[in-house]
């Protein structure tokens, strides 16, 4: 058996793969839900995630009694910044992903390198990647200005998944593939970059071991041999981000292979064979779990967040399938209503923290079903933006694989087959994160020579929707509405 771990922001899974690829048994433990001291902030305390990995192991093993688990992987919600003193010790609660507080140190972080659009093409040219205030680096720099005394304590520099890890092994170690969400990571070479670090003020010295994705790079220790039930000395794989390892899990190997996720936030990525770089920065431009491959994403922030604000908002008495039935009533369009999913800023394409979102086009006849249906569809409208940069790019797209939350309806996977306007593969079981993760584990402990071969394995598809000709003009012309929102929004503004 393979164990895969994913520490993701709403709680820890971890499932058991066997030798043929197949999902054996999974368990997970909730966390605390995140802090928001203040608006725009996000903030998690590492030791409930370890609290979380801890029950979600025991769990999982009791599953399935006599378990051999020959590796580990992990994954988890990127981009978090784990602050630990020469002793291992926490210095303060981890600023994750969704955290929007450092724009200041991104424009700060533009300037050293020539401010503006030189300043933002230079760190592009070092990173793949501008400055935004999800990165890890701009929520160092922000404790490096509002609290000095931490940072001046701060020994080894970690993203989630990788201090649960150094929790089960006593290793400070972090993947390229999670590396290139720091903003420290010269992506085009799969190393450090000297550069970046030194402007910035970050020793060298604080950041962890590098490996590729299936690389073996610690043991389990005795002291969480006697916490979890795994076996000492069991091999730990470096494993990946949750978009990494999530491109794994659905066979995102390949370029042109291209998958659309939606959980709280939506992400479309495509496998890549060489770095290619937005000029702009309107992609991340990330090495893959894959060696010697990459990948680039946009990333839309509110993507399921969206439907959920729906549902608590408008809707606390409906399950999403009652939500989602009354939407399918509705015609493709929503009779003019649109939605724009900017409840947490954007990224892909705008690099907008402070974005806000919007209903447009309401009339007296608006039900709410079509608020439902218009959500649906400004979600994927969002995510189309990305297919309309990769077009842009040249990035081949032969292909999506719907993940998420947006794969298991049938209506929202024919709302985004329509959208994007390409054949989109729904998989017989899409495990997610957690599932990459043991793949990995599985090729670093010799279970499959390669990922390729760990896909083909446990990987298969069970549906593919194609795109229906007068739904996708009709989404076409939507789509060129919701292009001319975003802008409006931001002109009233105060």
């Amino acid at each position: 058996m393979f164990l895969g771990m994913d520490v993701g922001t709403g709680g820890t899974r971890a499932v058991l793969v066997d030798e043929k690829g197949q999902l054996v048994a999974s368990a997970s433990s909730e966390h605390e839900p995140f802090r928001t001291p203040h608006p725009g902030w996000a903030e998690q305390d590492p030791e409930d995630w370890w609290r979380a990995a801890r029950e979600a192991i025991r769990e999982v093993l009791a599953a399935v009694p006599g378990a051999r688990v020959d590796a580990v992987g992990l994954t988890g919600q990127m981009h978090g910044a784990v602050m630990l003193d020469k002793d291992g010790k926490v210095l303060r609660p981890s600023l994750i992903w969704c955290d929007q507080r450092t724009q200041p140190q991104c424009d700060w972080l533009h300037d050293q390198f020539g401010g503006g659009q030189i300043g933002r093409e230079k760190l592009i040219e070092l990173t793949a990647n501008p400055a935004l205030p999800n990165f890890t680096l701009t929520k160092l720099l922000w404790v490096k200005e509002h609290e000095p005394e931490i940072f001046a304590r701060i020994a080894h520099i970690l993203c989630p998944k990788d201090y649960v890890r150094y929790r089960l092994a006593g290793t400070y170690a972090m993947d390229v593939q999670e590396a290139s969400g720091t903003l420290l990571l010269d992506v085009a070479h799969r190393r450090w970059s000297k550069e970046v670090a030194k402007v910035a003020g970050i020793p060298e010295s604080w950041l962890p071991e590098l490996y590729e994705s299936p690389e073996i790079c610690a043991k389990i220790s005795e002291e969480t041999a006697g916490l979890t039930g795994l076996k000492a000395g069991t091999p730990v794989a470096a494993g990946a981000g949750d978009q990494g390892a999530g491109a794994v899990g659905m066979g995102i190997l390949e370029p042109g292979s291209v998958s659309a996720t939606i959980g709280t936030s939506g992400v479309v990525f495509a496998a890549t064979a060489a770095p290619t770089r937005d000029p702009l920065g309107r992609l991340h431009t990330f090495c893959h779990a894959v060696p010697g491959r990459w990948h680039v994403m946009g990333v839309t922030q509110a993507a399921g967040l969206s439907l959920r604000w729906l549902r608590e908002t408008l809707a606390p008495d409906q399950s999403y399938d009652q939500l989602t039935a009354g939407a399918a009533k509705i015609p493709a369009g929503s009779d003019g209503v649109l939605w724009a999913p900017y409840l947490l800023g954007e990224r892909t394409p705008h690099l907008d923290p402070t974005a806000t979102a919007a209903f447009v086009g309401i009339t007296a006849t608006t039900t709410r079903a079509h608020f439902t249906r218009a959500v649906l569809e400004g979600v994927a409208y969002s995510l189309k933006d990305t297919f309309t940069l990769f077009s842009e790019l040249g990035i081949p797209v032969k292909g999506v694989r719907l993940g998420g939350g947006g794969a298991r309806g049938p209506l929202w996977r024919e709302i985004q087959a329509n959208i994007y306007g390409y054949p989109c593969e729904r998989l017989t079981a899409e495990e997610g994160g957690a599932f990459g993760a043991a793949l990995m584990a599985g090729v670093g402990a010799g279970g499959w020579r390669d990922l390729e071969a760990a896909c083909a394995a446990g990987i298969t598809v069970a549906e593919t929707i194609q795109p229906e000709p007068v739904t996708f003009r009709r989404y076409a012309e939507g789509y060129v509405g919701y292009r001319r929102v975003y802008a409006a929004l931001k002109g009233i503004k105060g």
